[in-house]
């Protein structure tokens, strides 16, 4: 099963996505990030590479992230790429995550790149306010990734708020589940968790029955 959370920056996706990992337990469910498949703009250089549109579904190579999908579904391992924030480059390490019985894909375009959209089991939007979700971006780009205001305010408008309303309000159509934010999450949270909880059942007693079968 893959759970596919959606939702514009600083929404707070990765908070829920930990929220499901911490109750169905990590031996369960991995967790997949769109953000660790930027391209590598190592062959441009850094001022050139700050400039370029993050927030557009062409800064992601959304090929190599299906075809990842895919090999978990298949029961198969994958090397997650690590992106470098501050330089915007791949490094040269990969995060090596064995398959397990749920994935969950969190990210900003996964709903508007129809490769993704229709690997997904189950569609969670998190539908959270543009000003908390600035807020959140500025406290987040400038403690974690080096920035600072201008830079951010700048982004802010020439990308992040136009690619927002082109691309990831508009996929908000195709969630199962929406969630917005400050509502009771609990709700949603316990609902995907019984999800989650049925497909590892599920998965278990398969393997059990196929166990048997061999040993007949």
């Amino acid at each position: 099963m893959i759970i596919g959370i959606c939702g514009g920056t600083g929404s707070g996706k990765t908070t829920l996505a930990r929220k499901i990992i911490e109750s169905v337990g990590r031996e369960n469910v991995i967790l997949v990030e769109q953000d660790s498949y930027y391209r590598n703009l190592a062959d441009m250089p850094l001022d050139e590479r700050r400039q370029a549109n993050f927030d557009h579904l062409d800064a992601f190579d959304n090929g190599m992230l299906v075809g990842h999908l895919k090999r978990l579904k298949q029961g198969q391992s994958i090397e997650m790429p690590i992106y470098d924030y501050k330089k915007h480059v791949r490094s040269k390490e990969f995060e090596h995550l064995e398959p397990k019985p749920v994935v969950i894909l969190e990210g900003i375009l996964i709903f508007a790149e129809p490769r993704i959209l229709e690997l997904l089991d189950v569609r969670v939007f998190v539908d959270t306010p543009d000003d908390l979700r600035f807020i959140r971006r500025m406290q987040r780009d400038i403690s974690e990734r080096g920035r600072t205001v201008e830079s951010v305010v700048a982004q802010y408008f020439a990308t992040v708020r136009p690619m927002h309303h082109e691309f990831v309000e508009p996929s908000k159509r195709y969630a199962d589940i929406i969630i917005p934010e400050r509502a009771n999450t609990d709700i949603g949270i316990d609902f995907i968790c019984t999800k989650i909880r049925e497909e590892v059942g599920k998965q278990l007693k398969n393997r059990k029955n196929q166990v048997k079968k061999n040993e007949e």
